[in-house]
């Protein structure tokens, strides 16, 4: 096989397009072979000739080729380079959609929209109202347990500090003009 150092000096454009085609015929099947061994894909093979013959040939065009054992060779060893520092890169970016596989998320992991309209609300309402009634309502704490974790002194203390969090909350559902039915299905 002619080099392409050689039609380069000598050759047409005829001969430098032939130069490539042979060259694309013999080496490309070893490129696909080698990514293919590293887990690659045909696309990814297709990717890493035409990066490494797009070097190959900047090389040549800058007189900074030399080749010792044959223009397929050398070729192969830049796509070479080239798949090992994209799996390389490749490596420390795991992609998403293999890790997607081996998690699960519950059905009830994301707040439906009625969740989500309680929620600002509550949130509305002040930090400590959004506790307090979730203490009550979600984790259904007891009212004495509920006494000792917000510092109430009694019971009652207790019941009208939920009473005025839940007026708050009636406040701004009255203030948005929201019925009953916009939380119901």
């Amino acid at each position: 096989m002619i080099t392409f150092e050689q039609t380069r000096l000598t050759g047409s454009v005829s001969q430098r397009e032939h130069f490539f085609t042979q060259l694309y015929e013999t080496a490309f099947a070893s490129v696909a072979n080698l990514v293919r061994q590293r887990n690659g894909t045909l696309n990814d093979a297709k990717d890493i000739f035409q990066d490494a013959l797009i070097i190959f040939y900047e090389k040549i065009m800058n007189g900074n080729l030399e080749t010792y054992i044959s223009d397929e060779a050398y070729l192969l060893g830049i796509a070479k380079h080239l798949w090992i520092r994209k799996f390389n890169h490749d490596v420390k970016n795991i992609a998403f959609d293999s890790i997607e596989e081996a998690i699960t998320i519950p059905d009830n992991y994301l707040p439906t929209i009625q969740e989500e309209t309680v929620l600002k609300f509550l949130e509305r309402a002040g930090k400590k109202c959004m506790e307090l009634l979730t203490a009550f309502y979600y984790h259904k704490y007891s009212t004495q347990k509920i006494i000792k974790e917000f510092g109430y002194a009694t019971e009652r203390s207790a019941t009208v500090q939920k009473y005025k969090c839940m007026e708050k909350i009636r406040d701004v559902v009255k203030e948005k003009s929201i019925n009953y039915e916009d939380f119901t299905d």
